[in-house]
C-alpha cells in the first residue's frame, strides 16, 4: 500500500507552505495531508502536546492501517519523535526537509540560547512578531519567487509567545525505529544534513533557500517520493 503523505508545516508560518508540494504530489496520484498548525500558539506553554494532538487529530479521516510519510520542514523536525510516537497509524518513513533535528537523546531545545537573544528584545507583551519580520528584507526576498503566493504565506504567519521558543520537546525511546531522511536546500542547515547522513539517514540536496519548497514544488515533490520510495 502506497503510504500518504504528511506534510508538517513549521508553526512559525502556515500550511500554505506545503500547498504547492501537496498539489503535484496528488497530481502524481499520491494521497497528502497537511495539517493546520496556526493555533498551537494558543494558551500557555508547553505547545507541543497540541502540535502533536493537532496532527492525529488530522489523521482520523485516515483509514486504520494506512502507513504513513511524515515530512517536517524548518522547526517542525524537532516534533517528529512524539508525533510518531503518539500515532496509531503505521509509520513507514520520516523525512526532514531542511529542518531541525530532535537531540539524540531528548529534551530538544527549539531555539538555542543564542536564537533566544536575538528573539527575546522582539517580544512585545510576550508575543514575537511574524516570522519574516524578524528579518531584513534582503534575507527575506530570495526566498519567494512569487509575489502572489509571498503575500499568502506572510499573511497567515501567527505571531507567536516567546515561550514556544523557550519550551522543551520530549524525544520518545525508539521514536527513530524506520527509515528516516534529509532533503537540505541550503545553509545553514548543510550541518544539520551532516549530521543526518551520521545519523545514517539517506540525504539529499535540492538547492534553494529555506522555502524552496514554494519555490520548486514539483522539484521537491519528485525528492519526496524518491526519499520516501527508499523507506
Amino acid at each position: 500500500m502506497q503510504p500518504i503523505f504528511v506534510l508538517v508545516h513549521s508553526p512559525s508560518v502556515g500550511p500554505s507552505t506545503w500547498h504547492p508540494v501537496a498539489e503535484h504530489l496528488t497530481a502524481a496520484g499520491h494521497l497528502v495531508r497537511v495539517p493546520s498548525l496556526l493555533h498551537v500558539g494558543a494558551g500557555a506553554p508547553p505547545f507541543w502536546p497540541r502540535i502533536v494532538a493537532t496532527v492525529r487529530d488530522d489523521l482520523r479521516q485516515v483509514p486504520p492501517g494506512s502507513p504513513l510519510t511524515l515530512v517536517a520542514h524548518s522547526n517542525a523536525g524537532l516534533f517528529v519523535p512524539a508525533i510518531r510516537s503518539a500515532l496509531d497509524h503505521p509509520v513507514t518513513g520520516s523525512i526532514f526537509v531542511d529542518a531541525a533535528l530532535p537531540a539524540r537523546v531528548g529534551p530538544t531545545p527549539v531555539a538555542s540560547p543564542e536564537v533566544l537573544d536575538l528573539l527575546r528584545p522582539m517580544a512585545v507583551n510576550g508575543r514575537l512578531p511574524r516570522w519574516t519580520d524578524w528579518w531584513d528584507e534582503a534575507d527575506v526576498a530570495p526566498m519567494f519567487s512569487d509575489p502572489v503566493v509571498r503575500q499568502t504565506v506572510v499573511a497567515e504567519q501567527p505571531t507567536l509567545p516567546l515561550s514556544y521558543y523557550e519550551q522543551r520537546i520530549p524525544v520518545p525511546e525508539g521514536w527513530d525505529d524506520h527509515p528516516c531522511s534529509y532533503l537540505l536546500f541550503g545553509p545553514p542547515y548543510d550541518v544539520l544534513a551532516v549530521d543526518a547522513r551520521e545519523r545514517g539517514w539517506r540525504t539529499a540536496h535540492l538547492p534553494g533557500a529555506h522555502l524552496h519548497q514554494i519555490v520548486d514544488p514539483a522539484g521537491t515533490a519528485r525528492h519526496l517520493v524518491e526519499l520516501a520510495g527508499s523507506a
